[in-house]
């Protein structure tokens, strides 16, 4: 069985990556899946020549920032993987970020309970009161609280995905996730 790496930005999008496919029932490990962050899609081209054709030949599959998709297909094209539309290619585009699509696919008032349950309620309040966040909308708001403090992606990533509606996710995740199964 050909091994798979899925290449994502960074650590908190290999948390949500995971946390969604043991919820959908894959054994990422049974499955020789393996979840890499490359620590920014600028560094793609060195992980696709360790996992790509030209290194272990493993299946690639990945997730990106809308920003980073120019780049990443270019990498992917340089690398023999083909060319056209990147979901087509196993790599599929959040419009800003991973953040932004699930807060955009829980909703705010879901995704204020989750921050709530930890205990970090007042902290996004006082975010919201700074000068350079009022007027912004709420979930640019939530964005910065998730950016803005030293491990908070890390940390929020898993609890959005456990707070998503089963079988709700945001559709770059979800796909990405789905692609997890092998062709026939």
């Amino acid at each position: 069985m050909q091994a798979t790496t899925v290449l994502v930005e960074g650590q908190s999008d290999r948390l949500a990556v995971e946390s969604l496919a043991r919820r959908c029932g894959h054994d990422l490990l049974a499955e020789q899946i393996t979840v890499v962050p490359m620590g920014g899609a600028t560094s793609i081209v060195r992980f696709l020549d360790r996992y790509g054709p030209g290194g272990a030949n493993h299946r690639l599959l990945g997730l990106c920032d809308e920003g980073e998709s120019r780049g990443i297909a270019h990498a992917l094209e340089r690398a023999g993987l083909g060319s056209g539309p990147l979901d087509e290619l196993g790599f599929h585009v959040c419009r800003a970020d991973l953040e932004d699509e699930l807060i955009r696919c829980l909703g705010v008032d879901a995704v204020l309970d989750v921050i709530d349950a930890q205990g970090e309620l007042a902290s996004f309040r006082l975010l919201q009161r700074q000068p350079s966040q009022r007027g912004q909308p709420v979930p640019a708001q939530l964005r910065r609280f998730f950016g803005g403090r030293s491990g908070n992606k890390i940390r929020y990533a898993p609890l959005l995905v456990a707070a998503l509606p089963t079988g709700h996710a945001p559709d770059p995740l979800a796909r990405l996730v789905e692609g997890f199964a092998r062709e026939s």
